[in-house]
């Protein structure tokens, strides 16, 4: 097994063939991860069996709670997809971290590339929140660490998910939350706050409009960001408690599998 890190440590790619993995593999992987935030995969031959099998090694497999799974044998699959009559955004099209606005978000997300556009035309952006957190001055740390952010399902980024919610949506009232804005992962710092998802902080504090701004501002500068070019049967899997993610906006047809881990 081949770890191959990009620039600044966001992210790295992994060579090795996912179906002959072993416990040692795997212990690397769960390490790459955590040091990275953002690992991917190239020429994997994955069906939705061995995806799962796969997936289940990070931890239990939650059900997405916006959309019907893949099918009766593989509900906890996903299908993210971008069709070409499709006329609003691409699904994920702005900074975010995945389902933030339930109580317990899920740790870990899997996206398996099933039908791709040319390569370069349709990534996936990332953006590190260990990096963002490492420089944010002092003064803002100790005041982002007393404050939570407040998260709604029905948030900004809401309106890139009504394609397919009119096709494959769960009948389901607004999901909302609150989260603590530092968090701690192993021995390291990270901000946990999805843009896209969020609606307030909340506690009351001093010119919030203005907190607000640096923090989206500070969180998605092209210092901390990764673009992933994708490619068919290519995977990939990030924490999305150190990385946050958006789709790029593309023409065309587009078809993921997605897993997410409690």
């Amino acid at each position: 097994m081949l770890i191959i890190p990009n620039k600044k440590n966001i992210g790295a790619e992994i060579i090795v063939n996912l179906k002959n993995i072993t416990n040692k593999d795997i212990f690397k992987i769960k390490e790459a991860l955590n040091k990275y935030g953002m690992l991917y995969f190239k020429k994997q031959k994955l069906t939705s069996k061995s995806f799962i099998k796969f997936a289940k090694y990070f931890g239990k497999l939650a059900n997405y709670p916006r959309l019907k799974g893949l099918n009766k044998k593989f509900p906890q699959i996903t299908v993210v997809q971008r069709k070409s009559t499709d006329k609003g955004p691409s699904f994920g099209e702005q900074f975010h971290t995945d389902s933030i606005y339930t109580k317990k978000p899920p740790r870990f997300t899997m996206l398996f590339s099933k039908l791709v556009p040319k390569k370069g035309k349709a990534n996936t952006e990332f953006s590190s929140q260990y990096l963002a957190y490492e420089d944010l001055p002092n003064s803002i740390r100790k005041k982002f660490k007393t404050i939570k952010g407040k998260y709604s399902s029905e948030g900004p980024i809401s309106i890139t998910t009504k394609e397919r919610v009119k096709e494959k949506g769960k009948n389901i009232k607004e999901l909302k939350s609150s989260h603590k804005i530092i968090k701690k992962i192993s021995s390291k710092y990270s901000i946990y706050c999805s843009p896209g998802h969020f609606v307030g902080f909340s506690s009351k504090i001093k010119s919030q409009k203005k907190l607000k701004k640096f923090l989206f501002n500070h969180q998605i500068k092209k210092k901390f960001q990764f673009s992933l070019p994708w490619e068919k049967n290519q995977l990939a899997i990030w924490d999305n408690r150190s990385m946050l993610h958006q789709a790029t906006p593309f023409k065309g047809n587009r078809i993921m599998h997605r897993i997410t881990i409690k």
